[in-house]
């Protein structure tokens, strides 16, 4: 397989963008090293755009970038993609309405994936942003697609974009690579927040009926909205 020409173009530009998204992994402390990989789905075809493997993030531009297709072949780059690519390519094929996937092993996030705990949705920032709690997804080896597969089962029929899969840490989900960039972040920030209030003492879960009403607000309310036409 080949990228077509008709989206030369549209797979340069996220190539670019992919290698920017990156710098804010760094920039929110979300990585350590080489570890941790954002994603984008080529709108049109059955392609990905993906971070090489083991690469610095100062040695990252957007010809690094690794183009695979959606069982995780490489379609174009000169650099092997993450190990983490076969467990996005299969998000991809399972929810076609993914259009970007992050991983990251922050420390807040990662500590609760690791003694397998979800983090309960005690303020408001959580329902806002993931409407609920962030869910624990099964333990899976890197290598395969089992990864995907765990991300696949638990965030089905979930509100929340991202997961933290057991002894292992967050991956997260959303329309474009910026949206699951965006969740990553806030996924850390709320991990760390509720971290601090469990050492007070035991936290309470919102109620359901504010939980629907403040994930509501957000997701169709909050920010700017297009002017209605004239």
């Amino acid at each position: 397989m080949t990228i077509p020409t008709s989206l030369t173009e549209t797979v340069a530009k996220l190539r670019a963008e992919v290698c920017l998204l990156h710098s804010e992994l760094t920039r929110w402390g979300l990585v350590t090293w080489t570890s941790g990989n954002v994603s984008a789905r080529v709108p049109g075809a059955d392609l990905m755009v993906i971070k090489p493997s083991g690469l610095s993030y100062d040695d990252l531009t957007p010809e690094s970038m690794v183009v695979c297709d959606l069982d995780g072949t490489v379609v174009d780059g000169t650099h092997g993609p993450s190990s983490d690519t076969d467990s996005h390519a299969y998000v991809y094929r399972a929810m076609p309405e993914v259009g970007g996937v992050v991983h990251t092993h922050s420390p807040y996030a990662t500590a609760w994936a690791a003694r397998g705990e979800e983090i309960p949705c005690v303020i408001t920032a959580m329902a806002d942003e993931f409407g609920g709690p962030i869910p624990i997804g099964p333990f899976a080896l890197i290598g395969s697609d089992d990864i995907g597969k765990g991300i696949v089962e638990t965030l089905s029929g979930h509100r929340s974009p991202a997961v933290l899969m057991r002894s292992h840490g967050p991956f997260t989900i959303g329309k474009n690579a910026k949206a699951a960039v965006k969740a990553a972040v806030m996924c850390e920030d709320v991990a760390r927040t509720v971290h601090f209030a469990t050492l007070r003492g035991p936290v309470q879960p919102l109620p359901q009926h504010h939980i629907d009403s403040l994930y509501d607000r957000y997701q169709n309310v909050y920010g700017q909205r297009p002017a209605p036409a004239a």
